[in-house]
């Protein structure tokens, strides 16, 4: 059986190597309709390209649009004007190619933990044996071997929220999408996490898009932090992050600080959505 899981981590990380899963948002705007028929702007025309195998977390005040765009790149959101690609195909509907994780862990409770990884994997053509392999080497990845046979409400929320990452991982996404993952947990947990999450994607290289409320979180996980303005939000700026991982917290460098000081700066700033 380890043979078998090993074979599948190394096709797992043979697709995942391949030049796909880039976003390229071209004037992106979503309008809503509010109470009385008033139209409400939850994003602002955006243009945005990240490359394959990037992570990019999107950064900025309550409101700003952040999982507004999130959720556009998804396809759970219309556009109302503008066009978002993946792979230089058009977003239309909801894709099974992007993988979600979000706050709220969305675990079927009468499932166990392999149980809902398993089921993630109902779509693909294999064998029972092989759906269960590749389902207990997901759980391994992310630290719950030997947890295979308990039910959500016998884990804690982080042991929860790394059943959600396996079972989307377990499916090889060219795109996982993340919404304040980790929003929910403790700090120590929190830190056990990121260094979970940065090991798995790793290994399989998606395009990763992680929304944020937390400056220092960004600059822990992320290659790129796009922050935006206050609602109607847009990316008033992008930031390169050169620090080398691993990077903790505790343990935070002048450029790190520099970052740090400079993304709060732009967030506290009266007039940013005119910047």
């Amino acid at each position: 059986m380890m043979e078998a899981a090993l074979k599948i981590v190394e096709e797992t990380q043979a697709m995942s190597n391949t030049e796909v899963g880039r976003i390229d948002v071209e004037n992106a705007a979503v309008t809503f309709e509010g109470p009385g028929g008033k139209k409400i702007e939850a994003l602002a025309p955006t243009d945005l390209v990240i490359e394959p195998g990037s992570f990019i977390s999107l950064i900025g005040p309550s409101g700003c649009g952040k999982s507004t765009l999130l959720n556009a790149v998804g396809g759970f959101v219309a556009l109302s004007s503008g066009i978002i690609k993946l792979d230089g195909e058009p977003v239309t509907g909801i894709n099974p190619d992007v993988g979600v994780v979000f706050q709220q862990y969305a675990l079927f409770p009468w499932f166990t933990a392999l149980g809902n990884v398993l089921f993630a994997l109902k779509r693909f053509p294999m064998t029972k044996e092989e759906r269960r392999e590749r389902a207990m080497t997901a759980l391994k990845e992310v630290g719950l071997e030997g947890r295979e046979n308990n039910y959500p409400g016998q884990l804690s929320g982080g042991m929860r929220q790394r059943v959600a990452l396996a079972r989307t991982f377990v499916t090889s996404p060219k795109v996982l999408l993340m919404d304040e993952p980790f929003g929910a947990l403790d700090a120590q947990t929190r830190v056990v996490m990121h260094e979970i999450l940065l090991r798995v994607w790793e290994a399989h290289k998606a395009t990763v898009i992680f929304v944020t409320h937390d400056v220092d979180e960004a600059l822990i996980l992320s290659d790129k932090a796009h922050i935006m303005s206050a609602g109607p939000g847009r990316i008033i700026e992008t930031m390169d992050i050169t620090d080398e991982r691993p990077r903790r917290a505790h343990q935070v460098t002048e450029s790190f600080l520099k970052n740090r000081n400079h993304i709060i700066s732009l967030l506290r700033q009266p007039g940013a959505d005119d910047h």
